[in-house]
Order: structure tokens, then sequence, then C-alpha cells
């Protein structure tokens, strides 16, 4: 597979849609470089007039010096207002043009498969869509114009060195020629750093975030200076590659800077003589060695633009690196090949798993030949050791991975004969992580359903058990959870998210470690919730507690990534095998004591 463009042409689409903004904020570009290019002749002719009337022995002609400063005047005002014009379009077609990057990007962590999110840090993933962009943008708004004038400024001021004197001329010209290549030798040497730069600065969000996530393990288990530690060897090494890539960079300016004086002193001693000599007015040597300074001027623009410049280019391409990351398979062209689509509107909610086959590598297959058939309404607990497929297991029947073997089905329907969000809409998840956002009680439960009415969250509210809580709050259903949700308990987080899975009233439920991290107050709560929620449906079970599971209508025993024993707990007792071992280990203490 040909490995896709990430540089700025990557940009450019983005822009078109925008070209007339751009076309007329250049045309402005051009008028004002033009204008710029005029005053040093204008100035000059006022030097010129100045010296010729004195070594004249003539009356200054003040009417056409003044005549000139009004020209002059017209000129800068012209100027300023062009510049001004062209920023504001510039800026507009620009900031819109971000926007539609943004959201492409937005759009693109929706495709993304699960498998993304397994692979890379979060933290790495947020500093691309966050810091990466704002470079890109500041970046654009920043350099996009000062370039153009400087191509343009340098243009103009050869072309009017030339008109003045050739051979002088030549001097500007070796010096822009120097310059470029002191600019191409910096920015081999620094464009590197600077991609290592941005990975750096993703690294050292991923840990930020990884670390802010787990303060509360951090402080409890002591683990302050290891942290510090890992974050300041994260931010030494964001340091050493950020001072490499602007001292590189850096060192553009003053070089080029340089080289220009070097030129002013060759010109200003020529030009001496060319002046004595009468082959040109001491005006044009004047608005000549000006016009140096106009080279000087957009060339050190560029090389103070430079570190910005090589950041934005590194931060292009990861955000095209992201954009361009596989997705999820195209569901239209997946169901065009399947000839037996039925409409599935209604689901009984029976489960069959048929030779099921599963691995994240080749290398090293997870699941394999795994079968096992769920009737409707039954409630299926999955229990066994971290590690031997339960929570990959229901990642495979919510489709967040495919199987590589074998076939899930829901009443006789291969679910890969069926598009993601139209599966995923026939399951309801309660997880052990809690997501709640910043935002009412009410808000938070009515995400399960849009448009739900206050008697519909009130009664999925009293069937989680969480209804005589809300109403002891200060102000109830209007209360407002934090960003972390941390003014509630973590078992009233629980129940909220019950809540929130009975609002949207799916057919098949799926619980994983719901009740692992809550008291035993609450875990009786959470219980009858559970019991509440799983009425009527099919309802998958893991947990780590047996106690909490002993009466499911099935026990799915899971070692080396398969089913290795099935049946009611009862069952599974009387067999004294893997199971019995389990659960008499798990209470092994309770019954000592």
């Amino acid at each position: 597979m040909k490995k896709k463009n990430t540089g700025i042409k990557r940009l450019i689409p983005y822009l078109k849609k925008y070209m007339i903004k751009i076309i007329l904020a250049i045309l402005l570009i051009i008028v004002a470089s033009c204008l710029i290019a005029l005053s040093p002749t204008l100035e000059g002719n006022i030097t010129t007039q100045l010296f010729s009337d004195i070594m004249g022995g003539r009356r200054v002609d003040f009417t056409k010096i003044n005549r000139i400063i009004l020209t002059l005047i017209c000129v800068y005002v012209a100027g300023a207002l062009s510049n001004c014009a062209y920023q504001f379009l510039l800026t507009d077609a620009i900031q819109s043009a971000m926007v539609d990057l943004r959201n492409d990007v937005q759009g693109k962590i929706r495709r993304l498969p699960i498998s993304y999110f397994d692979r890379n840090a979060l933290g790495d993933t947020l500093s691309r869509v966050s810091n990466d962009m704002e470079t890109i943008s500041n970046a654009l708004q920043q350099s996009f114009a000062q370039i153009l004038n400087a191509v343009l400024g340098l243009s103009l001021a050869v072309y009017m060195m030339f008109k003045i004197q050739w051979v002088m001329a030549l001097s500007a010209v070796a010096i822009i020629g120097v310059s470029v290549i002191i600019s191409k030798v910096i920015v081999k040497k620094s464009q590197p750093i600077f991609q290592k730069q941005q990975n750096a600065l993703g690294d050292l969000n991923g840990i930020v975030q990884e670390k802010f996530t787990g303060f509360n393990e951090i402080k409890l288990f002591g683990k302050q200076e290891d942290t510090l530690s890992e974050l300041m060897n994260a931010n030494e090494e964001l340091c050493e590659s950020g001072f490499k890539a602007q001292f590189i960079s850096g060192l553009m300016s003053p070089l080029v800077t340089f080289v220009t004086y070097i030129g002013i002193a060759c010109v200003a001693i020529a030009g001496t003589f060319y002046a004595i000599a009468g082959t040109i007015t001491v005006g044009q040597l004047q608005a000549f060695i000006r016009y140096i300074w106009q080279v000087n001027q957009p060339m050190s623009q560029i090389t103070q633009l430079s570190g910005a410049i090589q950041s934005s280019v590194a931060a292009i391409h990861r955000v095209f690196e992201f954009l361009d990351e596989e997705e999820e398979v195209d569901e239209t062209v997946e169901l065009e090949e399947v000839d037996t689509i039925k409409p599935y509107e209604e689901v009984q909610g029976n489960v069959s798993f048929e030779d099921v086959a599963f691995s994240y590598t080749k290398e090293k297959p997870l699941l394999h030949d795994l079968n096992v058939e769920v009737k409707s309404g039954q409630m299926v607990a999955i229990v066994g050791p971290t590690g031997v497929g339960k929570t990959t297991l229901i990642n495979l029947l919510m489709r967040f991975y495919d199987v590589t073997g074998g076939s899930i089905k829901i009443d006789g329907v291969d679910i890969r004969h069926m598009k993601r969000d139209d599966l995923r809409a026939k399951f309801g998840m309660v997880l052990q992580d809690t997501w709640l956002f910043k935002g009412s009680i009410k808000e938070n439960i009515a995400y399960g359903k849009e448009g739900a009415s206050e008697e519909e969250i009130i009664r999925a509210a009293k069937v989680a058990n969480v209804h005589h809580f809300i109403t002891t709050l200060p102000d109830g259903y209007n209360m407002v959870l934090n960003e972390e949700a941390s003014n509630i308990s973590q078992g009233e987080k629980q129940l909220l998210t019950i809540a929130r899975s009975v609002l949207c009233d799916p057919p098949i439920m799926i619980l994983d470690e719901a009740t692992s991290s809550v008291d035993t107050r609450l875990e009786q709560k959470l219980q009858d919730a559970m019991k509440n929620i799983m009425k009527g449906r099919t309802s998958f079970v893991i947990a780590h507690r047996l106690s909490t599971i002993k009466n499911a209508d099935l026990i799915l025993v899971m070692s080396n990534g398969n089913i290795v024993e099935k049946g009611t707990h009862d069952e599974l007792i009387e067999k004294k095998g893997y199971y019995e071992q389990l659960y008499h280990a798990q209470f092994a203490d309770c019954d000592m004591a």
C-alpha cells in the first residue's frame, strides 16, 4: 500500500473552499507589496530634489517636495488599508478551513475502531486533535501572509534595484542566494528535531493524562516520587528536543542578517563611487540601500517564522497520519454482498457463539473453538481468571472487534450482517468504570434515550433503586454533577448508569464487573437494581464476585481462551471441577473466619 503524503499539500483541499477570499487577500497583499516597494523611490526622490537644489545654488522647491510627501502619505495610507483588508479576509478563510479540518478529525474519531485506542495512548491522541491542530492554525495565521509578503517584497525589491543599477543589484541577488543556502542547511538539520519535539509533547500529554487519572492511587501507594521522575524524564526529553530545534532554527536569523550587513557594506562602497561618477544620484543610492533592507526584512521574517513553520509541518504530519488511520470497514459494501439480509427490528435475544476464534495478533490466539447457546431471557454469567477473554467475548458480541473465525448470531442472524449502530442499539451496558459527564442528574440519565420525558427518567431511576437517593439531594434531579462526578459516591454513580440503561430499554444487557467497586450495602442495592433491569432480557454478567451470580441461569467458566465448564451454580459445584475450585478459593478466608 502506497504511503499517503502527510505534507503541507494535504491542507490545500481545505483552503480551496475559501479560494475567493484567499485570492482577494493575495491581490491586496500584492497591492500592499507594490506600495511598499514604491516608497523608497519616493523617499529617494525627496533626497535627490533637496541635494540637486542645494548643490545647484537654487532655492529648495518645496512645492515639488510637498507633492512627493503627499504622494508618499497616500502610499502609506493605501498600504495600511490593504494590510487591514487582507488580514481580515485571510483570517476568515484560514479559520474556516481549520474548522473544517477539526470537524474531519472529530468525525475520524467516531469512525476509528476500538483497536486504535487500545494501541495508542489517549494523551497522544488528545495532543494530535488539540495541540497539533492549534499549532497548524497559528502557523497558517502567522506564516501564510508573511511568506507571501516576503516573496513579493523580495521580487519587487530586486526588480527596483535592477532598475537603479544592475551591477549593484547582483550583490543583492548574492545575498538572497547565500541566505537560501543557509536556510536549507539549517532546515535540513532542524526539521527531524521538530518532529521529535511534537512526538515528545504527545508522550508528555499521555503521561500527564494517565497520572492525573490515577492521582488517588498514586497518593495511596506513595508513588509520587516515581511519578514525578517519569514526568521529569518526559519533560526533559521535550526540553532537550525543543532546545535543539529552536536553537538550530534560531541560528538562521543572525546568519542571514550578517550576510545582509556584508552586502550593505559592499553596496555602500560601490554606490558611493557610482554616485561620485554620476552614474546614479544620491537619492537612488539611498533608495538602493533601503531596498536591500527590504530584501533583509522578508528574509528575516521567514527565518523568524522558521520554528513555527517547522513545528507546523511536524504537526501536519501527525494530524494527517491520524486521519489516514484505518477505519472500521464500510458496512454498506459488506452488506451489499449478503443476500440473506432481513429486517431486524424485533429482537428475541437468542445468542449463539459458533466455533468462535479470535486473536489480537496472529502469533497469539486468545479465543478458539468457543461454542455456547444462550436462550432468550437467560441471565448468563461469565467467570474465570483475569486475561482468559471474558471482556474480549463481550467486545466481540458488540462488534468492537470482529471474530477471526466462526460466527456470533443473534436470533440466527450473523452479527456481521448487521450495521454496527443497529447492533449496538440492541444492547445496554453497565461497566465497572462509570462514565458520567458534567451536567444534571436528569441529563445524565436521559443520555440513554433522546427526548426522554421526566416521567420516564423517574421511572428508570426507581427501577435502578436510585430514586430515593436523588430525592435526598439538594436539587434532586436537577443537581449538577461536577466533571469527575466526585460529588456523589461510586455506588450511586453505578446506580445512575443502570438507570441510564433502563431508560433505553435494550433487549440485551451487559454488566461488566458492575458491583466490583462498591460496599456491601450498596452491592445489595445494585443487585436488586440489576435483577430489575434483567427481567425479561437476555443478560451477560461478568463478575469476579461469584456470590453475585449464584442465581444465574447459565454460568460459563472460561480458561485459556475457551469455555471449560457451563451450567448453573449448583450443577458446577456438584461437578467439583474448575468452578468449584474458584468458588472455594474465593471464599476460603471467609470460611476460616
